[in-house]
């Protein structure tokens, strides 16, 4: 026993410093893109109907660091300013998928063919599933076209007289890319690298081979086992590998990477509500397609190439210096996370403090209950929701307890609900004024 917990602890401790250096880098790249490729600036560019927009949704979803919850709230503001129900498809389906640090962590664990096709099959994905929601709502949505066009304009989303948003800086960019975008995937990906470290302790190489080796029946097998469990993309790669070393076949392990992300049930609830049944349904035949497609497609891939997997954990090449930076990228990357979740406390201090510096004895409290959010760039969307909306002094928001406390004068506690459940989350309340 004593043995198999340290073959764990040592696991996943290669594990982290194989990924470190790449995932740091991720998100650095995913911080600056944030500042280039705002979401403001995604929905002024898919505000349209045809199939130049749909194009636009898969291509913009690919690199931006979104996770599938935190996505949700972009697609369905893209959605009211005038984007279609298929553009807002390719974008939910691509985007959820990948980002600049999950395409980095992917080339560390996985290797340069999982790196390069990722970012293509997702691509094909959203186009796939903006295609054929194109095609079968084109009806529809070309009617309701022209209304949503001017509803868009009016709102200084698409067309004409949009004013382009201003650019954050360098700063900021860094700083979500090295302590917001850490802390919201954090958890996940330290529970994803256990999980991985696990199953090359307990678990002998190659075990399971006979049943997810490869063949449509593995590929069916391990989507079906990604659509239960929400994990982000990056979270989900150290899995995958694991997966890959019990025997899975490539094809197989991309079905798993492809399910887990795009099928978390918040997504469907916003697809069902806001797009309608019918895109809804065919969104979910589209991650289906794809997983079987590109799962089969990726091992015709890996046969006639012979390309092979990194070994998960395996030794590290190039002696005992690429070892000793292999450990002090692990530390780096510790360090990060660590000062990520000390700068979130410090600021849920300060908040604290400020709410409490404004808040009057004659304030209304309302608290609610809301779940589906998952990330700080979904507390940051509940926020300025609703800080626009008039009487409202301050508003809290504890992403870990799915709780929102809204403090003003004169509240409307239902009018609350209907704008936290407009933006794709569900909220109740749990007292009123």
């Amino acid at each position: 026993m004593p043995q198999l917990v340290e073959q764990f602890v040592l696991g996943s401790w290669q594990v982290l410093g194989q990924m470190a250096p790449y995932l740091l880098f991720g998100f650095v790249m995913a911080g600056l893109l944030s500042v280039w490729i705002s979401a403001a600036w995604v929905e002024r560019h898919l505000g349209g109907r045809g199939f130049k927009a749909v194009v636009k949704g898969a291509l913009f979803g690919v690199p931006l660091p979104l996770c599938s919850c935190s996505v949700i709230p972009v697609s369905v503001s893209m959605h009211r300013k005038g984007a279609g129900r298929a553009a807002t498809t390719a974008f939910l389906l691509a985007t959820p998928q990948t980002g600049a640090d999950c395409i980095a962590a992917m080339y560390a664990v996985l290797g340069p063919v999982f790196a390069i096709f990722s970012p293509i099959m997702a691509f094909l994905t959203g186009l796939l599933g903006g295609t054929l929601v194109r095609f079968f709502e084109g009806r529809e949505e070309r009617a309701s076209g022209a209304e949503a066009t001017a509803s868009c304009v009016e709102q200084g989303g698409c067309g004409a007289a949009f004013k382009p948003p201003a650019r954050g800086s360098l700063w900021s960019g860094l700083r979500y890319g090295l302590t917001v975008l850490p802390r919201d995937i954090g958890a996940a990906l330290m529970a994803g690298v256990l999980i991985a470290g696990a199953m090359t302790a307990f678990i002998p190489r190659g075990s399971l081979e006979p049943y997810i080796g490869g063949g449509l029946f593995s590929i069916l097998l391990l989507m079906a086992a990604g659509v239960p469990v929400y994990v982000c993309a990056t979270a989900s790669i150290p899995i995958a590998a694991g997966l890959i070393h019990l025997g899975a076949s490539p094809g197989a392990a991309l079905a798993f990477l492809i399910a887990g992300p795009a099928t978390n049930a918040a997504t469907i609830t916003t697809l069902w509500k806001v797009l309608g049944r019918r895109s809804a349904m065919l969104y979910m035949v589209t991650v289906a397609m794809s997983a079987i497609g590109f799962g089969l497609l990726l091992d015709a891939i890996v046969t006639v190439t012979g390309s092979r997997v990194p070994d998960l954990g395996g030794h590290v090449h190039g002696g005992e210096a690429a070892a000793i930076r292999s450990h002090l990228w692990a530390i780096l990357l510790l360090g990060v996370l660590a000062v990520s979740y000390i700068v979130s406390w410090r600021q849920k201090i300060t908040a604290g403090a400020e709410e409490a510096a404004t808040v009057t004895p004659t304030d209304q409290r309302v608290e609610l209950a809301v779940s589906g959010m998952t990330c700080e760039h979904c507390a940051n969307v509940v926020r300025k929701t609703l800080a626009d909306q008039p009487g409202i002094s301050s508003t809290e928001v504890d992403v870990h307890n799915g709780r929102v406390i809204v403090t003003g004068q004169t509240l409307n506690p239902e009018s609350l609900v209907e704008m936290i459940s407009s933006l794709g989350y569900s909220a109740r309340l749990t007292n009123a004024p």
